[in-house]
C-alpha cells in the first residue's frame, strides 16, 4: 500500500514530540502529500518533527496553539482554511494530565483546562474539518484516548481519565453519525508509552510497576502507537468503524 495516502492532507494535534510526532512522520513516510502538525509550547521539537517530514518527501507546516483554552482551540480553527482548506486525514491526539491534583486539591480552573485539551478541543477540531470531509465523501478520523480511560487512571489523573473516556464515547458516536458519508472514525487506547509523558507525570518506580504486570513485559513505543493509527487511516481498516485499540503489551484486555 505504498501509494494510497498520495496526495491526501493530514492534520495531526499535539505533533511535537511523543505519539503525535511519530504519527506525523509516519503518515509522511507512507506517502501522505501535505502535514500540518500543531504543537503548543515545544517549538523545538515541532520543527525537528517538520524537518523530519519534509525529508521524509511531504509537504509539512506547524501550527502553534493552546489547546486547553478556549480561544487556543479557536486560533488553531482559524489558521485552517490556509493551512489545509480540506483535511483528508485528522489525528486528534492533544492530551496532557497537565499535573496530578487529588479530588480535594483539584480547582475549576484546572478541571477546565483538562477537559478543554483532552476533550473538547478533539471535539471542536473535528467540527471544523468534517464539513470538508462530507463535501468529499470521504474522510478518516483518528482519536488519541488511554487506557486510563478504561481503569480511571492513576492516583490524581481521574479528570483526565474521565476526559479520556469521553473521547472514546465520542469516537463511537460519531463513527456512527459519519459513515454514511464516508467518514470513518476510530481511536487508540494506549497503555504506559516510554515518552516524555511519563518522564513528566510517573515515577520510575510507577513505571517499574507497570513492567511488572504487562505480560510483554516492557513499555509501549511512540512508534507502536503511531503504527496502529496509520493502520487505522489506511484502507486496511476499511470496515474498522467506532472502535478503540487497546495498545499495552497485554496490560489491560477488556
Amino acid at each position: 500500500m505504498p501509494n494510497e495516502f498520495e496526495g491526501k492532507v493530514a492534520l495531526v494535534t499535539g505533533a511535537s514530540r511523543g505519539i503525535g510526532a511519530a504519527t506525523a512522520l509516519a503518515l509522511a513516510r507512507r506517502g501522505v502529500r501535505r502535514v500540518v502538525l500543531h504543537y503548543n509550547s515545544y517549538r523545538e521539537g515541532a520543527e525537528q518533527t517538520l524537518a523530519a517530514i519534509r525529508e521524509a518527501g511531504a509537504e509539512g507546516e506547524a501550527v502553534q496553539a493552546d489547546l486547553g483554552s478556549l480561544e487556543g482551540i479557536r486560533s488553531l480553527i482559524r489558521a485552517l482554511p490556509e493551512l489545509a482548506p480540506e483535511v483528508d486525514i485528522l489525528v486528534n491526539n492533544a492530551g496532557s494530565l497537565v499535573r496530578r491534583a487529588r479530588l480535594l486539591e483539584f480547582d475549576d480552573e484546572l478541571f477546565d483546562q483538562v477537559m478543554t485539551l483532552n476533550f473538547r478541543s478533539a471535539w471542536m477540531i473535528t467540527q471544523a474539518v468534517v464539513p470538508g470531509m462530507i463535501r468529499k465523501g470521504a474522510g478518516v478520523i483518528v482519536n488519541v484516548s488511554s487506557i486510563a480511560g478504561r481503569t480511571g487512571g492513576g492516583l490524581g489523573a481521574t479528570v483526565y481519565a474521565a476526559a479520556k473516556a469521553a473521547v472514546t464515547a465520542m469516537t463511537k458516536g460519531l463513527a456512527r453519525e459519519l459513515a454514511p458519508h464516508g467518514i470513518r472514525v476510530n481511536a487508540i487506547s494506549p497503555g504506559t508509552v516510554d515518552n516524555y509523558f511519563h518522564q513528566r507525570f510517573s515515577t520510575r518506580q510507577m513505571l517499574d510497576a507497570v513492567i511488572a504486570q504487562t505480560p510483554a513485559g516492557r513499555l509501549g513505543t511512540n512508534e507502536e502507537m503511531a503504527d496502529v493509527i496509520v493502520f487505522l487511516c489506511s484502507d486496511a481498516a476499511r470496515y474498522i468503524h467506532g472502535q478503540t485499540i487497546e495498545i499495552n503489551g497485554g496490560f489491560y484486555a477488556p
